[in-house]
């Protein structure tokens, strides 16, 4: 057992009552790097999972209850039955993500299910884009598994949780779980869906992306969930039109993330984009603009990267950011100020990272540039609001890291 898994097992066994957990459950938060707003129409992404995670400590349970204490004073504890449904906690509760993996979950276990007893901590930022929420659902659907003495194949976890987080409202696509459960160290990943793919990338040596956070919270509970789920609804309401219109009776008319794929592949750029300024109105046209485009930019930014093409795959990070604010309409006066200094500080590129309305944005360095931009960062970039000594918002270099894992003692 590591050193800084000790103080966390003393706190379980002060939790509840002298037991010991018997396994440590870590989830790791992502950082996309290209491709925003296009899992959910079964476009390419490319994200790379971060060495911030989520950790739970865990022990079976004799019943079905789930105790979950938070390592935050200031979040207590969440006590629930495990059940094929469950009444959800208030809106925004971080426990609810919790009840999603149990609940999509529940008939992938024998009876009599078994709950369990955890005590939750992390270091990935809440309501930064970092997928803090996936983690949680990643790691307590590991929890869950392993209560119940059950293993599930990781692609199939992943696609299975991307689903059940849609319990908390979110509608979502399947990046933020597969690069949870699937990531390689050093590695970027290309994901595919319908059915889900890993490619993974390696990240030439030099560079160094720095992820920084842009002061403004991006809440999935809050107003943020209901622009997220206004522009899935517009760019899918684009699709179908132009579905209608260009391949009447289309299989992939009952196969929604197939849809957009068949566009792309079946008709060719320049007409698909005449069809579509005559056939959308000028909303759902920005809105399908930005996910035909963003998909382009996955397969360049793969190229790219293994190219160790620098340059070229800022240019595509910028492109990004630009899409992302004009024609998805997601980045914030905020975001747009920091990928700006990002870029004039040293990043050969910057953008959003995340859904946007706030979070994170995330800029490529090469070498040194990273320490530099990150000193700027802390020493000259505006802190809105903020007092004289408060704390500085989250900033760090990102590493690409390694999947959830599971240690049993």
């Amino acid at each position: 057992m590591s050193a800084p898994e000790e103080p966390g097992r003393a706190a379980f066994a002060r939790a509840f009552d002298g037991t010991e957990a018997s396994a440590l459950i870590e989830a790791p938060g992502r950082v996309n790097l290209m491709g925003d707003h296009i899992d959910y129409h079964g476009l390419d992404v490319l994200p790379m999972a971060l060495a911030q995670r989520v950790r739970l400590l865990v022990r079976a349970r004799p019943d079905a209850t789930v105790r979950v204490r938070n390592a935050d004073p200031s979040h207590g504890e969440r006590v629930f039955t495990a059940g094929p449904s469950i009444e959800p906690a208030c809106a925004g509760d971080w426990s609810n993500y919790i009840r999603a993996a149990v609940i999509g979950l529940y008939d992938k276990v024998p009876a009599p299910v078994c709950g369990f007893d955890a005590v939750l901590e992390s270091d990935i930022p809440i309501a930064a884009g970092l997928s803090s929420s996936s983690a949680l659902v990643v790691a307590a659907g590991l929890a869950w598994l392993h209560a119940n003495r059950t293993h599930i194949e990781p692609m199939s976890l992943a696609a299975t949780l991307a689903e059940a987080e849609r319990y908390v409202g979110t509608r979502g696509g399947g990046m933020d779980q597969a690069i949870c459960l699937l990531a390689r160290e050093g590695h970027a990943a290309r994901i595919a869906f319908d059915p889900l793919r890993v490619a993974h990338v390696p990240v030439p040596d030099a560079w160094r992306f720095v992820i920084a956070f842009s002061g403004e919270r991006a809440e999935k509970s809050g107003a943020a969930r209901d622009v997220y789920n206004e522009r899935a609804s517009e760019s899918a309401a684009a699709v179908r039109l132009l579905l209608d219109r260009l391949l009447p009776g289309s299989k992939s008319s009952h196969r929604p993330c197939a849809a957009l794929r068949d566009l792309l592949s079946t008709i060719e750029p320049e007409r698909l984009d005449v069809e579509a300024r005559e056939a959308l109105p000028p909303a759902l046209l920005a809105r399908f603009r930005h996910v035909a485009s963003e998909g382009a930019r996955v397969a360049l930014a793969v190229e790219a990267l293994g190219r160790a093409d620098s340059e070229r795959f800022g240019r595509l990070m910028d492109a990004s950011h630009t899409s992302l604010r004009d024609d998805y309409a997601v980045s914030t006066p905020a975001l747009d100020a920091l990928t700006a200094f990002m870029r004039a500080e040293g990043a050969v590129g910057a953008r959003l990272t995340g859904a946007g309305m706030g979070g994170c944005a995330v800029g490529l360095c090469i070498g040194d540039a990273a320490r530099h931009l990150i000193e700027a960062l802390n020493t000259r970039f505006p802190r809105t609001g903020a007092a004289p000594n408060a704390r500085l918002p989250f900033r760090c270099m990102a590493t690409p890291a390694h999947g959830a894992r599971i240690t049993v003692f």
